[in-house]
C-alpha cells in the first residue's frame, strides 16, 4: 500500500520513517492565504481540516515515475492556539521573539489537520479527514538569552507557532496534553484511525 505524502515538512516525512513508512513526498503548493481568505471565519479546527484538505486535493492530478497516483494521499497542516488567537510561522526574528515572550510560562493548543485520500487505481475514490489537537506547555523560567539563542539558530521561523518538539525547541516544553506526534504536525494514531474507515490496517504501509 503507498502513500504520497502532500507536504514538504521535514517533520512529518521523518515522523511516517520512524513509524516505517516511506511515502512519496509531493509538493502541493498551496496559497494558504488565499485558501483560509475565501473559506471566511474559521475556528481553528476548521482551518487546519480545510488546509490539509486543499494539499491534499492539489496533487491529485500529479504523475509519479510517468505513472497516475495509486494509492492514498496525505495532507496535512498545523496551527497553534493561545489566548484564542492561531498563530502560524513567524518568518521573522522579531515576531518569533514576540512570541516567546508571550507564551512562555503557558500553555497553548498545537492543532493538526488531517485529510486522506483514497486515490487507489489511478483515481479519487472517496476521503476523509480528522483534527488533533495536544496542549503545549513552556517553561515558565525560559530566559531571554535563551530565546535569543534559540531564535538565533533559524529553526522556530518556519514553523507554527515558532517552536518545536522533536529538536532544538524541545528542552523548552515541560509538558504535552494528547498526541505528542500532534505536535510534531502529524497524530499517528489519528491517521491509524482515517485508515481503518477504508479498512486498511496500518501495518500494511509499512515498506522500511
Amino acid at each position: 500500500m503507498r502513500l504520497y505524502l502532500a507536504s514538504t515538512s521535514p517533520a512529518r516525512l521523518a515522523t511516517l520513517r520512524a513509524a516505517g513508512v516511506e511515502p512519496a513526498v509531493l509538493p502541493s503548493l498551496v496559497d494558504e492565504d488565499a485558501a483560509v481568505a475565501a473559506a471566511g471565519p474559521l475556528t481553528p479546527s476548521e482551518m487546519v481540516l480545510l488546509l490539509a484538505r486543499a494539499k491534499a486535493e492539489a496533487v491529485t492530478g500529479q504523475l509519479v515515475d510517468a505513472a497516475p497516483i495509486d494509492g492514498f494521499i496525505l495532507g496535512g497542516d498545523s496551527a497553534f492556539e493561545l489566548d484564542g488567537i492561531v498563530y502560524g510561522k513567524p518568518h521573522r526574528p522579531e515576531v518569533a521573539r514576540e512570541r516567546w515572550l508571550l507564551q512562555r510560562g503557558r500553555t497553548g493548543h498545537l492543532h493538526s489537520g488531517h485529510w486522506l485520500i483514497d486515490h487507489r487505481g489511478g483515481e479519487i475514490r472517496r476521503a476523509t479527514g480528522a483534527v488533533a489537537t495536544a496542549g503545549v506547555t513552556f517553561a515558565n523560567d525560559i530566559s531571554d538569552h535563551e530565546i535569543d539563542e534559540y531564535i538565533g539558530t533559524g529553526e522556530p521561523l518556519q514553523v507554527a507557532g515558532a517552536f518545536t518538539i522533536d529538536s532544538l525547541g524541545a528542552p523548552f516544553i515541560t509538558a504535552v496534553d494528547g498526541d505528542p506526534h500532534a505536535v510534531v504536525g502529524l497524530s499517528l494514531s489519528t491517521l491509524r484511525s482515517l485508515f481503518l474507515e477504508f479498512d486498511v490496517s496500518w501495518p500494511s504501509l509499512w515498506n522500511r
